[in-house]
């Protein structure tokens, strides 16, 4: 018999869904078995496909590059003044502006420019550590309660139904009178000790989801111990709501230090910040409306951006959304 010529697979069969079949070739029936891959080869993770979203999303660009612009004045005001806030010419008091003072003067003479740039450092001092705070210590403990359950999660339930209760300005008035420091510390630590309720439900409800996914169960099942499991499985698939209310907050953490200092409870003079220098201009609004205006604008792009950036990175890390 005359040999039967060798059949060379070249492709697949790979079912249509409907009861048929389609040939694939040989790469396309790869790349159904591996699944997206990133530009090594490697399979996509949630990481990456969220910040190749970010990058291209200018929602997220144009916070980014205005809280980058924040944070650099912030650390190195001399930069865009070289005045110097706490220096002051009665003289000069509610004037417009001038040159070399493009935001004219307060009440007391002060340039509103160059008080207005030294204020952003006391509001992303504040935002900053106060979210780090928040979000460190409510992870801890609403993670801790969310995977072992039982009595420590009622405990801080019940913990958290208490703090939810205190209305948040009328704690900072009573809690922060006392106080008689002048530094951002007692403001950082007032916010921290109200606002890690909300992170810690967001980070019990993401764990509790997580621990029941089946690579937590095989993990369990080969011996692995708790801390290996919530620092190993569960906490990196748990991390990303925490993230996401943690920026959005960061905003607002800004918004009530300048609702503080405003009501004369957060930060006091001479410490420079926005709130201090919008209830000091607030008298004479009708004849410098610019000492007011200026550090206002100022606050209300700086939560902006804040809640911006969030509501970015929570579109991006939300699967469902895409």
């Amino acid at each position: 018999m005359p040999e039967q010529p060798r059949y060379e697979q070249k492709g697949a069969i790979a079912g249509t869904g409907m009861g048929g079949a389609m040939d694939l070739a040989a790469s396309e029936a790869t790349t159904l078995h591996r699944g997206p891959e990133g530009p090594a080869g490697r399979p996509r993770s949630l990481w990456s496909d969220a910040w190749r979203d970010l990058r291209r999303n200018p929602v997220f660009l144009v916070p980014a590059l205005v809280i980058l612009f924040l944070v650099l004045i912030s650390l190195w005001p001399s930069l865009i003044t070289s005045g110097n806030p706490l220096v002051c010419e009665l003289s000069k008091a509610q004037e417009g502006s001038q040159p070399g003072h493009p935001f004219g003067f307060d009440g007391q003479g002060c340039d509103v420019y160059t008080r207005t740039v030294y204020g952003a450092r006391t509001s992303v001092t504040v935002g900053v550590c106060a979210t780090l705070g928040v979000a460190v210590l409510g992870s801890v403990l609403g993670g801790l309660a969310g995977y072992f359950g039982g009595g420590w999660d009622a405990i801080l339930s019940r913990a958290t139904d208490i703090f939810f209760a205190i209305p948040v300005v009328l704690g900072g008035l009573v809690l922060l009178s006392v106080v008689t420091g002048n530094t951002v510390w007692p403001v950082v630590g007032f916010i921290v000790l109200l606002g890690w309720p909300q992170i810690s439900r967001i980070a019990r409800g993401a764990v509790i989801t997580a621990k029941q996914h089946d690579y937590v169960q095989a993990a369990r099942a080969l011996g692995a111990s708790d801390t290996r499991i919530l620092l190993r499985h569960i906490a990196p698939n748990a991390v990303a709501p925490v993230i996401v209310v943690a920026t959005i907050a960061l905003g607002t953490y800004i918004a009530l230090e300048a609702t503080l200092s405003y009501l004369g409870v957060g930060l006091k003079p001479p410490s420079v910040s926005w709130g201090i220098d919008i209830s000091a201009a607030s008298p004479y609004i009708r004849n410098a409306p610019h000492a007011l205006l200026w550090p206002s604008g100022a606050l209300a792009i700086t939560v902006l951006a804040f809640i911006m950036l969030g509501d970015a990175v929570r579109d991006a890390l939300d699967p469902k959304l895409r």
